[in-house]
């Protein structure tokens, strides 16, 4: 963008008392913005703050503290390493994306790629990673060159390109229920491990009249902080156990501290046969990226009003960020598994806000907690956790699966889609449904001729076959082991 398109932006800025809605305010706040890529966006010049954007902020930084200390977790876990460590790494992690990121490349550089979060759906298959002799170093540092060639390279938003409505409809209306049933399950399990299962009840229970509420007075952007003191408050009445433990502090900052044979991970620097045995991993946590970065995008486009089409997420800028993210954190110590930040543009689009502003309020809000030390124990806390991540992600994520599904022959690519997926994993589900709607096979016949024989079935059939590949070989189908030995659970 050239200079006349800041300018363009300071004279079409109105106050919102011109407006007859705070809504409409927003939306035209949305339509005047013309960000610069890789350029320098300031504040009140290119952006400015809101109040709306201290919800994505808050509902991202919980979101930060929970999901990097359940990814160095799960590595801590097999090799041995205690809580203290995995607090003190995510606290590290968190001032690397808040510092490093976050603020420079997402608030200044380029407002248009979505902060560079954690990848959750990895979590689960750490302990196999760790079993086949995974160095966290080499991990990441692979899954951030693999993911700089694909965002180069332009491959996540061809494949973005590639999958319909009702593939991605489906796809959301899938990660939107598992991740509420998950969430649901978990404050069950915390309630019950204390003999006081009621809690939970009265928790969600209060929770689904409080968005309803929010829905009909269409403020559901408050559903977020309304949503976590609400939980909180009702928890710690009924007699929920909770106490601060972790105190203010400075993590420690050396790389050579965490990467040393006796201290930190206690792993020293990866060789070559560690890069051999995650190779597989990182392919497959680049592969995750496309439908979850699809899916982020989507969620934006319906949620943000007409001609508003340069302050949505770029893709492909996403992808470069998260992978430049992923291989400077891992470099430095952090045991971080990069991704689009998820409970950042979910919120940030339920509040009609761009990426920007909220970024750095979310950047500040992570330096903070992670020095303060005494908001991430509340931020885990189950009631708050789960409640934030159920009206601040899955549940918009479930709205907008269904939003997407209401026309054409949208449900049936949906429906393949979801029962796919519950088969193996969604990345199993969306590359062959994308592969078979692209055919022709189910929904729309005609979207299918129009691709061209690359975009009908060369592209989505290679997707298929590697992504496939790489699955058999690590052993990710069920009942069927390993082709790889070295895979093999002990």
């Amino acid at each position: 963008m050239t200079d006349s398109s800041s300018t363009s932006y300071q004279s079409r800025h109105k106050p919102s008392s011109t407006f007859s809605s705070r809504g409409d305010y927003l939306e035209h706040e949305l339509q005047i913005m013309a960000p610069r890529r890789w350029r320098p966006n300031l504040p009140f010049r290119d952006y400015r703050f809101e109040f709306e954007d201290l919800v994505p902020a808050m509902a991202a930084t919980i979101g930060k503290i929970v999901m990097v200390a359940a990814v160095v977790g799960a590595f801590a876990g097999p090799l041995g390493l205690s809580q203290e460590f995995v607090i003190e790494n995510a606290r590290f992690e968190m001032l690397i994306a808040a510092i490093l990121f976050v603020v420079l490349i997402s608030g200044f550089l380029n407002p248009n790629a979505n902060l560079a979060g954690t990848h959750g759906p990895l979590i689960p298959l750490i302990p196999l990673i760790v079993a086949s002799g995974g160095h966290p170093m080499a991990l990441g540092i692979l899954i951030g060159v693999f993911g700089f060639i694909l965002g180069i390279t332009k491959g996540g938003s061809l494949l973005a390109r590639l999958t319909s409505n009702g593939v991605c409809g489906g796809l959301l209306l899938y990660l939107g229920f598992i991740g509420i049933t998950a969430q649901i399950t978990k404050l069950y399990s915390w309630a019950e491990s204390f003999d006081m299962a009621y809690i939970a009840f009265v928790v969600i229970l209060c929770t689904i009249l409080m968005y309803a509420w929010l829905e009909h007075i269409q403020m559901r952007w408050l559903a977020i902080p309304l949503g976590a003191c609400l939980a909180a408050v009702i928890a710690f009445a009924l007699g929920a156990p909770f106490e601060f433990t972790t105190s203010p502090s400075i993590p420690n900052l050396s790389p050579a501290y965490w990467w040393g044979e006796d201290t930190g991970w206690q792993l020293g620097l990866p060789d070559l046969q560690s890069f051999i045995a995650v190779a597989p991993f990182a392919v497959l946590a680049v592969a995750m990226w496309s439908p979850d970065f699809l899916g982020h995008r989507v969620f934006q486009q319906l949620s943000y009003p007409k001609k508003t089409d340069k302050v949505l997420m770029n893709i492909d800028d996403t992808m470069l960020s998260a992978s430049a993210r992923q291989i400077v954190g891992s470099t430095l110590g952090g045991g971080n598994l990069a991704s689009s930040w998820g409970t950042y543009i979910v919120p940030a689009a339920i509040a009609r806000r761009p990426i920007p502003g909220g970024a750095i309020l979310t950047g500040i809000l992570c330096i903070v907690a992670a020095l303060w030390g005494y908001p991430m124990d509340l931020a885990v806390w189950p009631p708050v956790l789960s409640v934030a991540l159920i009206v601040g992600v899955f549940l918009p994520l479930l709205e907008a699966g269904m939003q997407m599904t209401r026309e054409g022959k949208t449900t049936q690519s949906a429906g393949i889609v979801i029962f796919s997926s519950a088969l193996v994993n969604p990345v199993f589900g969306w590359s062959l449904t994308v592969l078979l709607d692209n055919l022709g096979l189910i929904g729309c016949k005609e979207r299918g001729k129009e691709l061209g024989h690359a975009g009908r079935w060369i592209i989505p059939g290679m997707t298929f076959a590697v992504l496939c590949a790489v699955m058999a070989a690590i052993g990710m189908f069920p009942g069927i082991p390993p082709l790889l030995a070295s895979f093999a659970h002990p």
